[in-house]
């Protein structure tokens, strides 16, 4: 007890902190009640460290150990939270990692948008308001051969917006095997209750036959929906009925047609290796109603959910209030827009869409750059075994959750540390590195890793490592 007390009575005063060198620059860049706020929130955690037992040595109750903590969530402050991130997984439409990245055109957009003012909504020629949307409406609709087209913030908000403008106050009837729930607790029941539907479940989970349609129609029928099952899939045992044997039923009893394309592709991807799937203009040309996807996934584009379909559908979607709740703004739209042009020839998309780019790798490059990186990780002499390993990347982002397309990767065991710990450490650099973890080793795999980003990633990777010696 005792020593307890003796290390409460050493903790230095807040004011005798601040007098600190450390803490000077800080003084300039924060108002002063942060920088003394963070001063205090360190001698509290040594506080409550002390009272409940913990290793408290002398050393770090001096002011000028508690000044350099201090200091520490002072640089916090101000570092921005949201950081450029190395993508060493394997993993290309990582959803935790901001799904997929921006071709350099996009980018050159957002700037251009961002720098002063634009024609967001009004008319260059005419001199009088004009529509956000209209800035992408005909070129989705040429991509598509739709009749119309709207976009939104995300595509769980172009499903909500659809089926509230739609159906509200009716019934939707969906399969059993596809009422989803995708990242973030996205669960189609729950979006079909806040759109005001009744949820009506026909088929089993792995069977659904067209005739459970049909006698799940009744009066109060509005929408015969439609939903991509993402980031699962039901496999053996197992019937669906596809939206172009849903259509005549639709037909017959006058209801909407609606299928959501989760992330929808404008060309077949197949001759990637990916599995196939069909496409927005397939669906379009099929006769579905309304078509939903999402913008930044195998699209290559920014996050948006786009709604491509009937005109007079889309026109009673455009006219709900929900849809200014959920309306994008300036930034994604020059973004959407300039991807959507590289689409008009689809070979030039597939040569500046990095996510494209990634689908087409060759393995036996992937293997050279992965080669060269073992290379110069052997020579350093580092604590570490390391070997050349083959290796799959996948789809990510809820898509393809089959898909694996061969690769090579990097495998990293740590000799003097856990690999958890070389893991964090590796997150803590700028720009932070996020690798894959299996079998207790770490494997860093160079699919998603841009060329420029190369002798940086090794580099970081070396210190990191060194840093356990």
């Amino acid at each position: 007890m005792s020593d307890r007390q003796d290390l409460l009575r050493n903790l230095p005063a807040v004011d005798r902190v601040l007098r600190e060198a450390v803490l000077n620059d800080f003084v300039d860049l924060l108002p002063q009640e942060a920088v003394s706020g963070a001063v205090q929130d360190t001698v509290m955690a040594l506080r409550q460290e002390i009272l409940a037992g913990g290793a408290v040595t002398a050393d770090r109750l001096v002011p000028a150990s508690v000044a350099a903590a201090a200091a520490e969530k002072c640089q916090a402050l101000l570092q921005p939270s949201l950081r450029k991130v190395i993508n060493a997984t394997g993993t290309l439409l990582h959803t935790n990692l901001g799904r997929a990245p921006l071709a350099d055109s996009a980018v050159r957009a957002i700037q251009m948008v961002s720098e002063g003012y634009s024609n967001l909504e009004f008319e260059l020629d005419s001199g009088c308001r004009g529509h956000r949307y209209s800035h992408v409406e005909s070129i989705i609709t040429r991509l598509t051969g739709a009749e119309a087209a709207l976009v939104v913030n995300n595509n769980s908000g172009a499903v909500l917006l659809a089926l509230t403008a739609l159906g509200r106050g009716k019934e939707g009837v969906v399969s059993r095997g596809e009422l989803v729930e995708i990242g973030g607790a996205f669960r189609i029941p729950d979006v079909m209750e806040a759109g005001g539907l009744k949820l009506c479940e026909v088929g089993t989970s792995n069977r659904t036959h067209l005739r459970d349609y049909e006698a799940a129609i009744n009066e109060n029928t509005a929408i015969l929906l439609k939903v991509h099952t993402s980031n699962y899939r039901i496999v053996g045992f197992t019937r669906d009925v596809p939206a172009r044997d849903l259509l005549p039923l639709a037909r017959q009893h006058n209801l909407v047609l609606m299928e959501d394309l989760g992330s929808g592709l404008l060309i077949d991807l197949s001759g990637f290796g990916l599995e196939r799937e069909p496409t927005v203009p397939e669906v379009v040309q099929a006769g579905v109603d309304v078509i939903t996807f999402s913008g930044d996934k195998l699209l290559g584009g920014p996050q948006a959910g786009i709604i491509v379909g009937r005109a007079d559908l889309l026109d009673k979607m455009r006219k709900h209030p929900l849809a200014r709740a959920l309306r994008i703004d300036k930034l994604t739209l020059a973004a959407l827009e300039t991807t959507l042009r590289l689409y008009l020839k689809p070979e030039r998309a597939q040569e500046e869409l990095p996510v494209l780019r990634m689908f087409a790798a060759d393995p036996a490059v992937q293997k050279e750059r992965c080669e060269k990186l073992f290379q110069r990780l052997s020579d350093e002499e580092l604590p570490i075994e390391v070997r050349l390993i083959e290796d799959v990347s996948r789809v990510g982002g809820g898509a393809m959750p089959l898909t694996e397309l061969p690769d090579w990767a990097v495998e990293i065991n740590p000799l003097n540390e856990r690999i958890q710990d070389l893991a964090r450490r590796l997150r803590g650099y700028e720009p932070a590195v996020v690798v894959r973890s299996s079998n207790d080793r770490l494997l860093v795999n160079l699919r998603a890793v841009f060329d420029q980003e190369e002798d940086l990633l090794a580099q970081i990777l070396i210190a990191a490592i060194r840093a356990a010696e």
